[in-house]
């Protein structure tokens, strides 16, 4: 099992007291039940009933319960620029509140990555981006909730295995040696190309140049990169035993494979090896994302986006309220293991900020996210209550909050026009 973050594991140079500051976001696509109130379906609603710290939380949340003072359920809340585009289309958008009109298809930062530029330096690796589909997908369908700074896609890991290896592996010996000598090439290489561009811009046109430009801060991004891993190579790994993992369980096991996801983020967490997390549980394109088969594991018959479309025919609120709740069992599964370990005078969960949700609400309707934040509660948060937020309210202010909580530098994201001082305790 992996050893909590003691104080003699900081850096050197970090303030013994000040305990880390984390974030995960979790993305599920197609939407949840929302039957009309004042049916018997209602109790298959997603959104709770009543609000304020007087709502009850109705099936699909219901995991949850024992949680109820350690996150809040917001109504309302969307982005604005979101809300013109295709019900396929917002997935890309969730985390950055960007404008994807038109043809260019620009998208921007996304919170995690803001989040990075701050607390990225202080880890193994900067930011942890996860998927279900894994690496990128195409625009308007990616495979991936992370955009760097250029509203670049980041790569999404999808296999545990993969993902293990990656935070925990070790090399050793001529192993070892192979990849700093790796490393070592890729930075010579890098700059070659950056003595080299020097003398090309000068015969460019205008254009030309911006492009060249363009291309060069994807290199001096890879480059800051390998300095990185360069000064992580004589730090040791933590020792995690792979078989507290099932890492050989893949996507056509769906609970198993959700836990394991949830499980290598809490291990990342735990160990302090990043303090940033995405995961993707399924991209917004319907029949193309790997979780579309999900729902069969709760013998559900059909796919996941047949189950959103058919929530309008009779039965079809409980049927995908179910489904909804079994997601909401999986979300439950890691806040508990993050809730259950301790660290300084709380919890890992106390110092960590989850973000759960959709960017539909019904399928295809960009408005009204179903939206859950759970942790922080060291970090000055209040929960315990659900929010129903005025529709001018961007989704933005939400980010802003949270980025202020972590300790990040911000004075707006994307389109926000404040905080959310009704999250203050």
């Amino acid at each position: 099992m992996a050893l909590p973050l003691l104080e003699g594991m900081l850096r050197a140079g970090e303030a013994k007291t000040e305990l880390p500051r984390r974030m995960c976001c979790v993305f599920f696509p197609f939407g949840v039940a929302m039957p009309k109130d004042n049916t018997p379906e209602r109790e298959w609603g997603w959104f709770p009933t009543g609000e304020g710290r007087d709502y009850q939380l109705t099936n699909p949340l219901q995991p949850l319960k024992k949680l109820r003072d350690q996150f809040t359920v917001f109504g309302g809340l969307s982005h604005p620029k979101g809300r013109k585009l295709g019900g396929h289309d917002t997935g890309d958008t969730f985390l950055t509140g960007s404008d994807l009109a038109g043809s260019q298809f620009t998208n921007s930062i996304s919170i995690d990555q803001y989040a990075a530029v701050t607390l990225g330096e202080k880890t193994r690796f900067p930011s942890l981006t996860l998927s279900s589909d894994g690496g990128v997908g195409e625009p308007t369908r990616s495979t991936t909730l992370s955009f760097s700074r250029d509203g670049r896609p980041i790569p999404a890991l999808a296999s545990p295995k993969q993902i293990f290896g990656r935070l925990f592996g070790k090399e050793e010996g001529e192993a070892a040696k192979a990849v700093r000598h790796r490393l070592e090439n890729s930075a010579s290489m890098l700059d070659l190309v950056l003595e080299h561009s020097k003398s090309l811009k000068l015969r460019l046109g205008k254009r030309d140049q911006e492009k060249l430009d363009d291309y060069l801060s994807s290199v001096r991004a890879v480059e800051q990169r390998v300095e990185k891993s360069q000064q992580w190579l004589d730090i040791p790994k933590p020792d995690i035993d792979p078989a507290t993992i099932d890492l050989a369980v893949d996507q056509k096991a769906p609970k198993e494979y959700l836990r394991a996801m949830y499980d290598l983020m809490f291990l990342a967490f735990q160990t302090d090896t990043t303090r940033l997390a995405t995961y993707m549980i399924g991209q917004v394109a319907g029949a193309t994302t790997i979780a579309n088969a999900f729902p069969a594991c709760i013998g559900l018959s059909g796919n996941w986006h047949g189950l959103a479309h058919g929530a309008g025919k009779a039965g079809g609120q409980e049927r995908l309220g179910k489904f909804d709740q079994f997601l909401a069992e999986q979300l439950a599964h890691f806040l508990s293991k993050l809730a259950e370990a301790e660290e300084g005078d709380g919890s890992l969960l106390d110092r960590t900020l989850v973000l759960y949700g959709s960017s539909n609400s019904r399928t295809h309707q960009n408005r009204n996210y179903p939206l859950l934040l759970a942790g922080g509660s060291k970090l000055g948060l209040r929960h315990g209550q659900y929010l129903r937020c005025d529709e001018d309210t961007p989704l933005a202010n939400l980010y802003v909050t949270m980025l202020d909580r972590l300790g990040v530098p911000v004075q707006a994201f994307a389109d926000s026009t404040g905080e959310m001082s009704e999250l203050f305790g």
